[in-house]
């Protein structure tokens, strides 16, 4: 028996109660246009405004970006099976969805990790900012994430998939996830699971020691600073990025490093929630709210909407 003997997969989804998909649809719906449109709107307010042509925007754009590739591998194909109430995902669907879903959440947490570098250059060493931070090493930061996460997502999509998958083709979630490919394989998971353990913990432990060293000497300068109103506008730089970075990983961490006992398909489905549309979401929000440069870019890029309208 072998991988040719599943030819494609069911997803199990949320219920089949006719009104409960009714409601996930709109649910999902409702999450799907707000992360896109927020992230959008980032992306066109810092390409449409000269002043926030800085490194800081660059990744935030790229942030955005990945964000709207996110949630888009995973949402509208859920709120298609809920509409239709057709589960089947084919074979090459799984894969493509397998290898997205890990190239993105990889390259959030990688542009996460630089960002926190940007931050770091900026509070402890402001005269030497654009120097260090020039557009060259932006664009090569930028281009390593996309490229580094491509090459995880390949590597654990491939590793997932030389498993033998025989009679079980029941995906227990909205979404083809690694873990729930590894229940159903017909061959020992043991090694594979441990193989992928190893690795995720590698990256994670490098990016999460990187963000944690560099807010470490980030809060010993701005506590130096002597200024309290100086000292606030240099935290309040870090603010979005600590913020989005402790949803990202909260969620992560309850997804995949839970209790057993907290384990069950409900919980396992609103934890993929979590961890798949909620920061796709919120992120745009999170630097909205809490950026002022990107709230004025927003309010005057609607001024000019609402001008050009009338």
């Amino acid at each position: 028996m072998n991988r040719s003997a599943v030819t494609e997969f069911l997803l199990s989804g949320f219920s089949d109660d006719r009104d409960v998909q009714i409601l996930h649809f709109v649910v999902f719906l409702s999450a799907y246009s707000i992360g896109v449109l927020a992230n959008v709107c980032i992306i066109i307010t810092v390409a449409l405004n000269s002043h926030l042509h800085s490194p800081m925007y660059f990744f935030l754009v790229n942030l955005s970006f990945s964000d709207v590739c996110y949630i888009s591998t995973t949402v509208p194909k859920s709120m298609a099976t809920s509409l239709t109430n057709n589960k089947l995902i084919s074979f090459a669907g799984c894969v493509t969805q397998v290898f997205l879903v890990v190239t993105f959440v990889t390259c959030e947490f990688a542009l996460l990790t630089v960002m926190a570098y940007d931050r770091y250059v900026a509070i402890c060493h402001p005269l030497q900012y654009r120097l260090i931070m020039s557009r060259d090493l932006c664009i090569q930061t930028a281009a390593a994430s996309w490229l580094l996460s491509g090459l995880h997502g390949i590597l654990q999509t491939s590793l997932t998939f030389n498993l033998s998958f025989c009679k079980n083709n029941t995906i227990e979630q909205f979404f083809c996830d690694i873990p729930q490919l590894q229940k159903l394989s017909c061959t020992d998971t043991a090694a594979h699971q441990m193989l992928i353990l190893v690795l995720g913990l590698i990256l994670d432990s490098f990016c999460f020691v990187f963000i944690f060293v560099s807010y470490g000497f980030i809060f010993s300068s701005v506590l130096k600073i002597s200024s309290t109103q100086d000292r606030h506008k240099a935290f309040s730089t870090c603010t979005p990025h600590l913020t989005v970075f402790s949803l990202f990983i909260t969620t992560a961490m309850f997804s995949y490093m839970r209790p057993k006992e907290l384990a069950s398909p409900t919980i396992d489905l609103l934890s993929a929630v979590l961890y798949t549309v909620l920061p796709p979401v919120l992120n745009p929000i999170i630097y909205s709210l809490r950026n002022k440069a990107i709230m004025e870019g927003v309010l005057k890029i609607s001024k000019k909407f609402k001008h050009f309208i009338a």
